[in-house]
C-alpha cells in the first residue's frame, strides 16, 4: 500500500507540481507583488486540492494484476489513489521536493472523516483540476502566440487574461455540467426494418458517473426527463458509477424508477469494474435493471422482433476472466434474419461488432472529450468521438455521456439524453 503511494508521489504529484511551475513562472513575473504572492498561493492550493479529487474513491472491487492496455497515465493514478485508506497517507520517505505537499496533504486528510467532507474535498479537487487544465493549455497558446513578432506589449494584458479567461470558461462548463442534459434525436435507418420497428424508440443514457459530485437529485431528474419521453426501451451503456455500492446506494436508487415498455438495459463500462463490477450487477439488478454481459435478448414489439445484445467493457477481463467482451458470443444462439442492436461501452468495440453481423451500435466513453480541447485528443484512443458513424454495414452512435467524469465541466461537448428512432430505410422521417 505504501509503496504504491511513494510511486504516486514520487511520479504524478512532482508532474503535476512542476506544471503548476510552469504556468507560474509564465504569468505572475507580468504581475504586481501582491498579486504575484496571491496567485503563487492560489497555484500552491492547487496543486494541494487536485489530488483530493481522487480520494473519495471505492475500496470495493477485484483489481487487475497489471493495468488494462490502453490506460491512460491518469487512469492509472486514479487507480493508485482509489487503493488508499481514508488516512495515513504517509510515504516512509518523502522526498524533498514532496515534504510539504505531502504534510499539507495528510493535514487534510486527517480533518477529512465524513462522507460529506470528503464530498466536498472531491467538488474542490475536480473544479480546480478542471480550471488548472484550461489555465494550461491557455498559457501554453499564450507562449506560442508571444513567439510572433509585435506581440510583446502584450504580454502583461495576456497574462492578466488567461487565468481570467480558464476561470469564465471553468464557471460557464460547471453550469453546463450541472443542468440536466438535452434531449438529442437521432434518426437510423436500417434496412429490411420489420414495419412493427418503424419508429420504435430507444432512450440512451451513458457515463452518469454517480459519485462524489453527482448525487441521487441529479440522478432522478435524468430519470424523471428519460421518463417524459415514454421510450419503448432504455439503454444504459456503462459508466453508471464511480464509486462503492455501499456509498452509493441511495444515489443510484432512482434508476430503478426508469421506465419503458420493453424495460431498461444495461452494459458494463470500465468505472463499474474500478468500483466493484460484482456487488454493482446485483445491486443494478435489485433496481430492475437488466444486464447484458456478452449476451443477447429477442425484443417482440407489435409484430416483429429484433435481438438487442450487449458486450462487457473491454477492460472487465484484466478484473473478471469470463466478462471478454466478445460481439461474436453475445450472438450466439440468436434467431437468423432479425435486425441485431448491440450495447458496447466504447466505440472501438466497433470492428468487432460489424464482422459480427450487428445493424446498429450504441456506445459511451468517450464524454465528446468533455471540455475543449480534450475533445480534440478522442481520437487517439477510440475511432470515434461522438454522433452516428458507419463501419461497414454497421452504423455507430457515440453519446457525449449523460454526467460527467472528475471536473464538473462541461464546454464544447455538451451532456445528452439520446432518443433513437428506427427506421426502415427510405421511410419518410
Amino acid at each position: 500500500m505504501r509503496a504504491r503511494l511513494k510511486r504516486l508521489l514520487l511520479r504524478v504529484w512532482p508532474v503535476l507540481a512542476l506544471l503548476h511551475v510552469y504556468i507560474g513562472a509564465q504569468l505572475l513575473p507580468s504581475y504586481g507583488p501582491a498579486a504575484r504572492f496571491a496567485g503563487a498561493m492560489l497555484l500552491g492550493l492547487s496543486a494541494l486540492l487536485i489530488p483530493l479529487g481522487f480520494l473519495r474513491a471505492p475500496r470495493a472491487g477485484l483489481r487487475p494484476a497489471r493495468p488494462p492496455r490502453g490506460s491512460s497515465n491518469l487512469g492509472a493514478a486514479r487507480r493508485l489513489l482509489e487503493s488508499a485508506p481514508r488516512a495515513g497517507l504517509r510515504p516512509a520517505r518523502p522526498p524533498r521536493g514532496s515534504r510539504k505537499l505531502g504534510a499539507a496533504l495528510r493535514f487534510l486528510v486527517s480533518h477529512l472523516r465524513s462522507g460529506d467532507a470528503w464530498d466536498k474535498a472531491a467538488w474542490a479537487g475536480f473544479f480546480a483540476l478542471g480550471l488548472f487544465s484550461t489555465t494550461l493549455v491557455l498559457t501554453v497558446l499564450r507562449e506560442l502566440a508571444l513567439l510572433l513578432p509585435a506581440t510583446g506589449h502584450w504580454a502583461r494584458p495576456s497574462a492578466i487574461a488567461v487565468p481570467a479567461a480558464a476561470l469564465l470558461v471553468s464557471l460557464v462548463g460547471l453550469f453546463n455540467a450541472r443542468r440536466v442534459a438535452r434531449v438529442v434525436d437521432v434518426r437510423v435507418e436500417i434496412p429490411e426494418l420489420p414495419p412493427g420497428l418503424d419508429g420504435f424508440t430507444i432512450v440512451q443514457i451513458s457515463d452518469i458517473h454517480v459519485g462524489p459530485t453527482i448525487k441521487a437529485p441529479k440522478v432522478r431528474a435524468i430519470v424523471e426527463r428519460v421518463n417524459s419521453l415514454q421510450p419503448d426501451l432504455v439503454a444504459i451503456t456503462g459508466d453508471v458509477v464511480d464509486g462503492a455500492v455501499e456509498r452509493l446506494r441511495e444515489h443510484t436508487a432512482p434508476l430503478g424508477e426508469l421506465r419503458a415498455r420493453h424495460g431498461a438495459w444495461l452494459v458494463t463500462g470500465n468505472h463499474e469494474y474500478y468500483s466493484g463490477a460484482g456487488p454493482w450487477l446485483a445491486e443494478f439488478e435489485r433496481l430492475g435493471l437488466r444486464c447484458l454481459l456478452d449476451t443477447h435478448v429477442v425484443v417482440s414489439h407489435d409484430g416483429a422482433e429484433f435481438v438487442l445484445a450487449g458486450v462487457t467493457d473491454p477492460h472487465g477481463q484484466a478484473f473478471d476472466p469470463g466478462h471478454r467482451s466478445d460481439p461474436f458470443q453475445a450472438l450466439e444462439g440468436s434467431p437468423p434474419g432479425l435486425p441485431r442492436i448491440l450495447l458496447a461501452h466504447q466505440p472501438r468495440s466497433s470492428q468487432l461488432a460489424a464482422r459480427a453481423g450487428f445493424d446498429l451500435q450504441l456506445s459511451g466513453h468517450t464524454h465528446g472529450g468533455q471540455f475543449w480541447p480534450w475533445n480534440h485528443f478522442v481520437g487517439l484512443q477510440q475511432p470515434f468521438t461522438a454522433g452516428l458513424h458507419r463501419v461497414e454495414q454497421l452504423q455507430v452512435y457515440v453519446s457525449r455521456g449523460t454526467g460527467y467524469w472528475g471536473p464538473p465541466k462541461r464546454f464544447g461537448a455538451p451532456s445528452e439524453i439520446t432518443r433513437v428512432r428506427l427506421a426502415a430505410r427510405g421511410a419518410r422521417p
